[in-house]
């Protein structure tokens, strides 16, 4: 069934008709209705189709009119660590080794439980919905609490099983957040908003027999590997004198480089590599505005795309972005891939939005359920008013999309049907407590880091 047909609504339940000046509904690609209608039954799309057929058919459904607004499937984040949220602007303007080593770390095994978990996933959650996204990809610690958090709040995620060696406050070594992770997957499978993936941190972070189980288990579980890979130089060159082999390799000799991977920043790529990803199947997650801040190189979107590797987005955390925003994302990423390119062709617009959507749905192997304004998938969407001053006049509605709109312009949003945004105002989620339990961790951590400053000092004198 296209996009235009209509579908018989007997047998359904409440049905809503989200009436939108503009729709792009990203499958078919390249195409944008004018004056249609996204008929939604419970946690589905029933059907989209011209506004009057929509009300002839449905005369009684309830009505959402967005009459200057553009109509979009939810945006798809593929790479946070969302609990890291409140670490926002904790340690800015370092290269990552030392940003991690001397500041993010030392704050985590401080502070990281339950508690710091589920603030900061709250924290960013609403961030997310306030955004338009409506789908994250996490990596992270204590994966319960941002459970808890996502369920609270309707938000649909992939939950990253965190591996790493050295121990920390969820788990002792590698086997135990393996175990850990599993566990949790059990007891999570029937929760429809939930997905997992196995997370090892990164090749230089975890050891080559902990990377042979996961191969091993991702194989026989069919679940997917979300991991950093080749985010710095620096990554290859203690790659080659610790192992005598490419971070690329390692994975691929351990059954990690298949169509299963999802592959985070992905900055110092040779043409070769290009090649391998492509005939691998893997997936590139690319996080522009965190590779730029810590300096860490530049993903070549363009050759990527060329080569036929499917290319997603996202923000990595807030804690090196500094923000959750998918639009900025889409954005830096069209314009930063031109530049690498020298070719303002490449990454237009359009491919910038299947990013956002559709191919981060691919990515996290959910295509089948989000990712596009189609009938029978989930009803996942968000909706952009662009009767601003700032996206007016209207020449290219998509092109306004990346190139001008901003988050907040984002006015209503939908999780499987749920609405969690409605002008504006989030439904689901008690911003107040929210920003309350931020300003609290905030105090916590600001001390420590006086603590911090004040014996870097002591030593320097």
């Amino acid at each position: 069934m296209t996009p235009r047909q209509a579908t018989d609504g007997s047998g359904v339940g409440p049905v809503t008709l989200v009436h939108a000046r503009y729709t792009v509904p990203v499958r078919p690609g390249r195409v944008l209705l004018e004056h249609h209608s996204v008929v939604v039954a419970e946690d589905r799309i029933l059907a989209v189709l011209p506004r009057a057929e929509a009300e002839s058919q449905w005369a009684d459904a309830s009505v959402v009119e967005l009459p200057r607004h553009v109509l979009l499937p939810g945006l798809i984040n593929c790479h946070t660590h969302a609990p890291m949220t409140l670490l926002r602007g904790y340690a800015d303007d370092l290269e990552l080794h030392v940003w991690l080593q001397e500041h993010i770390w030392p704050a985590e095994r401080q502070f990281v439980g339950p508690q710091f978990v589920r603030d900061g996933a709250r924290l960013a959650i609403a961030e997310m919905f306030r955004g338009g996204t409506t789908c994250f990809n996490d990596m992270y610690f204590f994966p319960e609490a941002a459970i808890e958090a996502c369920l609270e709040a309707g938000m649909r995620a992939s939950l990253g099983l965190i591996v790493i060696e050295f121990e920390t406050a969820w788990a002792k070594d590698a086997d135990d957040y393996l175990d850990r992770g599993l566990r949790l997957q059990e007891r999570y499978r029937s929760e429809p908003l939930l997905r997992f993936t196995l997370a090892p941190h990164a090749p230089y972070t975890v050891s080559d027999r902990t990377l042979r189980r996961i191969g091993r288990l991702s194989e026989e579980l069919q679940v997917p590997v979300h991991t950093h890979l080749l985010e710095t130089e620096w990554e290859i060159k203690q790659s080659l004198q610790q192992h005598d082999c490419h971070p690329m390799g390692r994975l691929e000799q351990h059954g990690l480089l298949n169509d299963r991977l999802q592959a985070v920043h992905m900055t110092q790529l040779s043409s070769d590599d290009i090649e391998k990803v492509a005939k691998s199947g893997a997936h590139v997650i690319h996080c522009p505005q965190s590779n730029l801040k810590l300096a860490s190189g530049f993903c070549p979107v363009a050759a990527l795309q060329q080569a036929g590797v499917n290319v997603a987005l996202g923000t990595d955390g807030a804690a090196s972005n500094n923000d959750l925003d998918l639009l900025s994302e889409a954005q830096t990423a069209a314009l930063l891939a031109k530049g690498v390119a020298g070719d303002a062709q490449v990454v237009d617009a359009f491919a910038a939005v299947e990013m956002l959507t559709i191919n981060g749905a691919r990515a996290l192997g959910l295509d089948d359920r989000i990712g596009s304004i189609e009938p029978g998938k989930q009803a996942d969407l968000c909706a952009l008013d662009l009767g601003a001053p700032e996206t007016q006049p209207l020449h290219h509605v998509i092109s306004q999309v990346v190139y001008a709109a901003s988050s907040r312009q984002v006015s209503d949003v939908w999780v499987a049907g749920r609405r969690v945004l409605d002008t504006g105002r989030l439904t689901t989620i008690d911003l107040e407590d929210i920003l309350q339990r931020a300003d609290e961790w905030r105090l916590k951590l600001a001390h420590r880091h006086n603590q911090w400053d004040a014996n870097r000092q002591e030593s320097a004198g």
